[in-house]
């Protein structure tokens, strides 16, 4: 494998005026984990993010690769190693996932759960399962057993929770204030992945994550779960967050396929100093909706 610095690189860092390294123990620390990024993120106890990193991965071949990278960048980061965060929230973004009613849930079915929808090896990843509480649904998916096993053992001074990309997307569309009627389409577009969302009536209707090739593929997508929806493209609203620019070129290409296109906000459960003015307001949304989910 190649050394870190050649393995990682990091995209934005915002450290808020607030922040102080003296009440980590009174701060939650998200960690958001996917195959070629990782974002951090700090909540204080008064519900502002304090601290925020983007992270970009390179020159990975395996979840082993993943998590020797993990433990250099740890070891060379300045608040990841301290052991005395209030809360430490743990989320991996992959396609081994499935989502169970809360009122069928048995804790020692995951493993049978997840055989319905993804592939995986019980020798080298764990079957966990988070709640999304507004929804009434369990998220049971799967971790590298190593990078489960290594936070578990660096934070065990901490409240320790694992959760899933999914569960705090589907959280966080369930607390936005919509009148609009039909409600919009949910779009999260992820690095090379996109997700979709519907809700009605306060009920989470659809999800699914889709791995995303050419950029033909979203629309693709977006206009598939419509027509599952019924839908109609020509009226419907969607409603968009993630790695896109709102003057780019991808955005005004969905312009052209893909009307009443609008970009979502800041989560209004958490308040943001001035410093994130920087960062577009449709960003990081799954990163910030992790502060939802409880367990």
């Amino acid at each position: 494998m190649t050394s870190a610095a050649q393995s990682y690189k990091l995209i934005k860092v915002i450290k808020d005026e607030k922040f102080d390294v003296d009440h980590l123990h009174q701060y939650e620390l998200l960690i958001h984990l996917g195959v070629r990024d990782l974002q951090i993120g700090v909540v204080d106890d008064q519900g502002r993010i304090v601290f925020f990193e983007d992270f970009i991965f390179q020159n990975l071949n395996s979840s082993d690769d993943q998590l020797v990278l993990l433990k250099e960048l740890f070891e060379a980061h300045h608040l990841l190693m301290a052991g005395f965060w209030k809360k430490v929230k743990f989320s991996i973004k992959n396609n081994k996932l499935v989502q169970v009613p809360s009122s069928l849930f048995v804790e020692d079915a995951g493993p049978e759960y997840l055989k319905l929808n993804a592939k995986f090896d019980l020798e080298k990843e764990v079957v966990l399962h988070c709640e999304s509480i507004k929804s009434n649904i369990v998220t049971v998916f799967t971790l590298h057993k190593g990078i489960h096993e290594w936070i578990r053992s660096l934070y065990v001074n901490s409240s320790v929770s694992f959760m899933h990309q999914s569960a705090g997307l589907i959280e966080g569309v369930l607390h936005e204030i919509i009148t609009d009627n039909p409600p919009p389409l949910y779009v999260y577009i992820d690095r090379f992945k996109l997700h979709v969302l519907s809700v009605r009536d306060e009920r989470l209707m659809y999800y699914n994550q889709f791995a995303i090739q050419q950029f033909s593929d979203y629309v693709k997508y977006i206009m598939l779960v419509l027509n599952t929806m019924q839908m109609d493209p020509q009226n419907s609203k969607i409603m968009l967050w993630g790695y896109i620019g709102k003057k780019s070129p991808h955005a005004i290409e969905f312009s052209r396929y893909i009307k009443n296109v609008t970009f979502g906000g800041r989560p209004k459960y958490l308040k943001f100093g001035y410093l994130f003015d920087e960062v577009q307001d449709h960003h990081f949304y799954d990163l910030y909706s992790l502060h939802l989910l409880s367990n």
